[in-house]
């Protein structure tokens, strides 16, 4: 079969014959239909993620996965042909408390292992494989659009750990920020709209789709600094990973706010009074917290959200596609790129 893999660190990317998926990988054996490209990938192809499977040198990457079932495998629920998505963290061998618990996401002994970035391979392939709990059935009325299933458990779990935080006191939050208007920021964009939020979204774009996408949204969108906001959001979900604008989340928000760092950026070193910082946080009963992965639970719910969303709007953030065998050229990232995506097969 074919399938885009790399080296890590190699930046040599190559649509490749390689072999069937290991049935050592699950039960549920998948027809590979599209792909999202996204940041972690490119930094694959730099090396800043990534180990190919024991013994291998290439790694099969691709995590935001849809595709068909051919053989469910026993799995409850599951029957041949239906669209599913899979979900990208395995537990690790001897499971930790959380992992042993099916919050893989919080694994405690970094032995995890992840499709596409961590020692197993991904799912930008004709065919793929996963443990029945990890393949998460998608409404067929998505269609293609359940590609964008797994960047939206990412921020549906982001939003679940703002509002178990928030929960602290009597927290009744209206306003939310959104930096970073990249597919991670637009889909918590679209999530804390569906909270009914007056939602704002910022980023460095003047033009082109993002501010159009955030309209369509019913948000506001700002292009600038965080220090030219003229309001203190209750909220903050910071998915760019930039030093300056992780600075500025952490003093924008309002008393009692939650701030949640969903980016992952390059190192960057910047100055700023961090006592100063920590004070405000500590007077203005601010949380700080992070957010990375997914585990079931999340992705059941952003597939209850992209069910709820405009599917025009989700058409929109798809901004090009790609064939299995010109996959190389989704990792080129393009001024007006918002979800890149692979096709594999006809849906």
């Amino acid at each position: 079969m074919r399938a885009l893999t790399v080296q890590p660190g190699s930046g040599d990317p190559r649509v490749e014959d390689v072999a069937e998926p290991d049935p050592s990988l699950g039960p549920v054996l998948v027809e590979g239909l599209a792909v999202g490209v996204c940041g972690t990938d490119g930094d694959l192809l730099g090396g800043t993620y990534g180990d190919p499977p024991p013994g291998r040198e290439r790694l099969i990457i691709g995590h935001e996965s849809l595709g068909r079932v051919l053989e469910p495998g026993g799995a409850d629920g599951l029957s041949g042909g239906d669209l599913v998505v899979g979900i990208v963290r395995r537990r690790d061998p001897e499971p930790c408390p959380a992992c042993a618990a099916g919050e893989w996401d919080f694994c405690q002994n970094g032995e995890f292992s992840e499709h596409g970035i961590v020692r197993v391979d991904g799912f930008c392939a004709q065919r793929w494989r996963v443990e029945a709990d990890h393949a998460v059935r998608v409404d067929p009325a998505l269609g293609l659009r359940g590609v964008l299933l797994e960047p939206t458990s990412v921020v549906a779990k982001a939003w679940e750990q703002v509002e178990r935080v928030g929960d602290r006191g009597h927290w009744r939050p209206r306003t939310a920020l959104v930096t970073g208007a990249g597919p991670v920021g637009l889909l918590a964009a679209l999530l804390a709209v569906q909270r009914g939020l007056e939602t704002h979204v910022l980023d460095l774009a003047e033009d082109g789709p993002k501010p159009r996408l955030v309209g369509g949204l019913g948000a506001e969108y700002h292009s600038g600094s965080v220090d030219d906001l003229t309001f203190a959001p209750d909220v903050v979900v910071e998915c760019t990973g930039a030093a300056p604008v992780v600075a500025g989340a952490l003093t924008c928000v309002a008393s009692a706010g939650v701030v949640c760092l969903a980016g992952v950026g390059p190192a960057s070193e910047i100055s700023f009074d961090a006592a100063s910082v920590g004070r405000e946080i500590v007077l203005k009963n601010n949380v700080v917290i992070g957010s990375v992965n997914a585990n079931r639970r999340h992705y059941e719910a952003g597939a209850r959200a992209l069910a709820d969303a405009d599917p025009a709007w989700l058409d929109a953030m798809i901004t090009r596609r790609v064939p299995l065998d010109r996959a190389t050229e989704a990792l080129d990232a393009r001024d007006d790129d918002v979800k890149v995506v692979v096709d594999i097969a006809e849906i």
